[in-house]
């Protein structure tokens, strides 16, 4: 599959709440980027369409990113994952330049590890009609890829737990891809953690 078909979506209007007083999506690395600036660049490198969700009020400027990226604003992120992924994949979907993608990757702004030939190679098993998530160690990590056939169930999520109930109801769909990068399942959720990256 072509990677235009393949839509990078990157949730980034979260809380944090167990970081601390700090917006951590602000955090500076040691190459002076700020740790979401990171995390888009990363995925950049695999995708030729990536959108960048955001909450309404922030300034991109601030956390980072450059005045090219495409942004959705999400007026209800207050109301949790589940809610800011419904907003934003309806938003994807009525994004006439996507008309073609066939799938969105779904990823998180405070996952910076993962290498772009992980997503390149998730891209590629990416249909309409199936849900692929990578495996590492047996555990599987980010992001998950949902084919357009999902996205209106997408667009209809409620609550804190994003789309695992969605992965629930679909079983003969989900597929895991095996893979040898740890940054699938490396996100910064404290302080200590973004020491260690």
């Amino acid at each position: 599959m072509s990677a235009n078909h393949v839509v990078a979506l990157i949730m980034a209007a979260g809380y944090s709440r167990r970081y601390g007083e700090a917006d951590k999506r602000q955090e500076r690395l040691a190459d002076g980027r700020t740790l979401l600036a990171t995390t888009v660049a990363r995925t950049e490198q695999a995708f030729s369409q990536v959108r960048v969700a955001i909450r309404e009020e922030d300034d991109a400027f601030q956390l980072g990113l450059a005045a090219s990226t495409p942004l959705i604003r999400l007026r209800q992120a207050h109301l949790g994952l589940g809610v800011s992924l419904a907003e934003a994949v309806a938003a994807l979907g009525g994004d006439c330049r996507l008309n073609d993608s066939k799938a969105v990757a779904v990823l998180l702004g405070d996952m910076p590890r993962i290498h772009p030939a992980t997503l390149r190679a998730l891209q590629q098993q990416a249909t309409r009609d199936t849900i692929w998530r990578p495996r590492y160690g047996g555990q599987p990590g980010h992001p998950v890829l949902f084919g357009r056939a999902f996205w209106p169930e997408l667009a209809h999520l409620r609550g804190e737990t994003g789309a695992k109930s969605l992965i629930q109801r679909h079983p003969s769909h989900y597929h895991t891809h095996d893979v040898d990068d740890a940054g699938t399942l490396f996100d910064i959720d404290t302080p200590d953690a973004l020491a260690c990256f």
